[in-house]
């Protein structure tokens, strides 16, 4: 194959690429653009979606590195691991 990308980098982009998306997701990387850090109550509520969902989706970007945790006591505090990661969401606008 003749390309400038090798297979590893095409092969973490596009499972990035398919953990954004997703609606929720989607819009939780808006909104970690937007807002910056958000606790996981935080996004659930202005989502209005339930917190276990709101968990699950977090869960799936970060295994994707798209969004980092931090702790502030008993809370996470989420955010965006790159800023560059939003235009993903602004390129589809």
């Amino acid at each position: 194959m003749n390309t400038r990308f090798d297979i590893e980098f095409l092969e973490d982009v596009t499972e990035k690429l398919k953990a954004v998306a997703h609606p929720i997701r989607f819009m939780m990387v808006d909104l970690l653009h937007q807002e910056k850090e958000l606790s996981v109550t935080d996004i659930h509520e202005k989502l209005d979606i339930e917190q276990a969902v709101a968990s699950h989706h977090l869960r799936i970007l970060k295994n994707q590195d798209i969004v980092k945790v931090t702790r502030d006591g008993k809370n996470s505090i989420y955010s965006l691991a790159k800023a560059e990661y939003y235009q993903i969401v602004a390129a589809v606008l």
